[in-house]
């Protein structure tokens, strides 16, 4: 595999006019292990104040790395909770900032990298897939434009980038019409100007990565190298299709892999793109995740992967999770590394000083400094942005300002039993009672609502009119609505299947129909949290021996997300895709003079 840019370097472009300033919210974040030697301290603060940026200008040169992840193709500014981060205050009190969208999001990187003439652009995964229809509709071919004109250099694959299979990330990568649906405009699609890297991703049949494994940024002898990987568990939340053929590898071996690699290239200074994320103990962005001791505030699969990511790799993009977190988790030597992710949407970008040392080519690690920085909405658009969103708005517009329902205040998809849920669910069992009048019950898993329906208008329809466009960004996925049937003792064994298996250290809650009701003990530990007594249908206890019809979507009937059990059910049926199913239960439920309120979301009854 090539190790430098060169078959992306001729696509790209000089970097697009300035814009005015704008004010950024900071958090900081930063090594203080130890001090640089006081002329790497000069001329570190040269090169901050935009000078000491040509050849033979010092031994250290400070170069900047702009990093997001998780777009998922939210070219407008998300709706509701998805469009706000919460925000520490000196006092101790927090609030919330409206944030995201990428006209915003251009306008912030653009103002960054003022007076950084040694200023890279990264992202940690997902920048597709589960997108609002702006994009989702055109197989965000548009979202590709825009991270072209973000000025984006490279990203690794999230597990979205799966979602339609290697072929068609194959085509974002490279360009070409849809193969079924064609050409959306009068131009071809060119793909992405920037490299999607794969380490950790083999084709089956030839064992070799499906995408390049890494790429080297090159500017008047400075070089970095990038790792990119997904989460090797990819294949459990992704539908069969889309992985098919493919083989997912431990993250941490990956990247130890590839940077011997680079080093034996002369690359020594290495950023390792990791979508797989963290937890951070609070949800404000600004919190310190390094209080009392460096990395005490996180938690999470990345803790791991990070401890046993080789010392040579010196700072950690990461993603995933939709956590923000400015972290140092220690290496395998003991030393603090600095380990970011910037939330989800677009809402926040990371800056990263990573100061180089020509004479060794490698980065001082112990001053390394970053920052996440809230995507405000307080500044000038980006003109060209704007453009992409109506030209592509235009296109999508009779599509989805269609009206589709009516809902009486806003309906979130926060909590461990959410009133979104709550409502996917009866949708779901209404239409599959449309098929089989015998079906008892629907499931939904929750990782598959990607938006909360909002009362205020988005657009020109009022409030609450829920769109179709609404709705297309609440189920983005064209999953269909399947019906299967289970013994009782199958269902008690899904529900345990919550909380236990691959989904013991991070539950996923199914969101259940209406007549399903059962205890979840979180005091207790693996299975035992959900209370097998507990557990009844329409105010019955289940039979372990009986039948029972339940509808899920396509991907949950697969086992996806950690439900083996849901895959042994007999007598499928396949029916049309969820997203049909909601716009039926709307339509059919709710009008302008009589909205539907949002669900109590009391089928659960949590014990903490």
């Amino acid at each position: 595999m090539p190790a430098t840019a060169q078959p992306h370097q001729s696509r790209r472009r000089r970097r697009t006019g300035r814009l005015l300033a704008a004010a950024t919210v900071v958090t900081a974040g930063a090594l203080a292990a130890a001090a640089l030697p006081a002329s790497a301290n000069a001329n570190a603060d040269a090169d901050r104040h935009g000078h000491g940026h040509g050849h033979g200008q010092g031994r250290y040169q400070d170069v900047q790395l702009l990093s997001f992840n998780d777009l998922h193709g939210n070219l407008e500014p998300p709706a509701g909770s998805s469009g706000r981060v919460t925000e520490v205050q000196p006092d101790g009190t927090t609030k919330t900032v409206d944030a995201g969208g990428v006209e915003y999001l251009a306008t912030h990187l653009r103002e960054a990298r003022k007076g950084n003439r040694y200023s890279v652009t990264a992202a940690g995964g997902d920048m597709v897939g589960a997108s609002p229809l702006l994009s989702g509709l055109f197989h965000d071919e548009p979202t590709i434009e825009a991270l072209n004109k973000l000025d984006l250099d490279v990203t690794s694959v999230g597990n979205h980038e799966f979602d339609e299979g290697a072929k068609e990330l194959a085509r974002l990568q490279k360009g070409g019409c849809h193969p079924t649906e064609g050409c959306y405009t009068d131009k071809r699609f060119k793909g992405a100007d920037f490299p999607y890297l794969a380490a950790n991703v083999l084709d089956e049949k030839t064992r070799k990565p499906i995408l390049e494994p890494y790429w080297v940024w090159k500017k008047n002898g400075v070089k970095v190298g990038f790792i990119g990987v997904t989460l090797e568990g990819t294949p459990d939340i992704v539908s069969a299709d889309g992985v098919k053929g493919l083989s997912f590898k431990d993250e941490a071996e990956t990247i130890n892999k590839y940077a011997k690699v680079l080093q034996r290239q002369g690359v020594k200074s290495i950023v390792a793109l990791i979508h797989e994320g963290g937890f951070p103990a609070s949800t404000s962005y600004n919190y310190d995740c390094d209080a009392p001791g460096a990395g005490d505030g996180v938690s999470g699969p990345i803790v791991d992967i990070a401890k046993n990511i080789t010392p040579q790799v010196d700072a950690l993009v990461t993603g995933h999770t939709h956590s923000a977190y400015v972290c140092t988790i220690p290496d395998p030597a003991g030393n603090p590394r600095m380990v970011t992710s910037a939330a989800s949407f677009g809402r926040l970008y990371t800056d990263t000083t990573l100061t180089y040392d020509r004479r060794t080519g490698d980065i001082a690690r112990t001053s390394v400094k970053s920052a996440n920085h809230v995507v405000t909405r307080d500044v000038p658009k980006a003109p060209d942005m704007t453009r992409l969103i109506d030209r592509w708005g235009t296109l999508a517009a009779p599509i989805g300002n269609r009206p589709v329902g009516h809902i009486s205040a806003d309906i979130s998809r926060d909590g461990t039993e959410s009133p979104l849920g709550d409502l996917i669910a009866d949708a779901q069992l209404a239409y599959g009672r449309t098929q089989d009048p015998e079906t008892d019950l629907a499931l939904m898993n929750p990782g598959g609502i990607r938006a909360p329906l909002t009362y205020a208008a988005s657009g020109a329809e009022g409030d609450g009119v829920v769109t179709y466009a609404e709705g297309f960004t609440v189920q983005p996925f064209a999953n269909t609505v399947n019906l299967k049937d289970y013994t009782g003792a199958q269902l008690v064994q899904v529900l345990k299947e919550q909380v236990s298996g691959p989904n013991e250290a991070a539950p996923k809650i199914l969101q259940v129909s209406s007549g399903l009701t059962y205890t979840l003990d979180l005091t207790k530990s693996g299975a035992d949290r959900v209370v097998t007594d507990s557990i009844r249908l329409n105010g019955a206890p289940v039979d372990p021996a009986a039948t029972y019809r339940v509808a899920s979507n396509s991907f949950l009937a697969g086992g996806g997300d950690g439900f083996p059990t849901l895959n042994e059910g007999a007598n499928e049926l396949v029916g049309a895709d969820d997203l049909a199913a909601l716009e039926q239960y709307l339509t059919a439920n709710s009008s302008a003079t009589d909205p539907i309120e949002p669900p109590a979301a009391d089928r659960i009854t949590v014990v903490q």
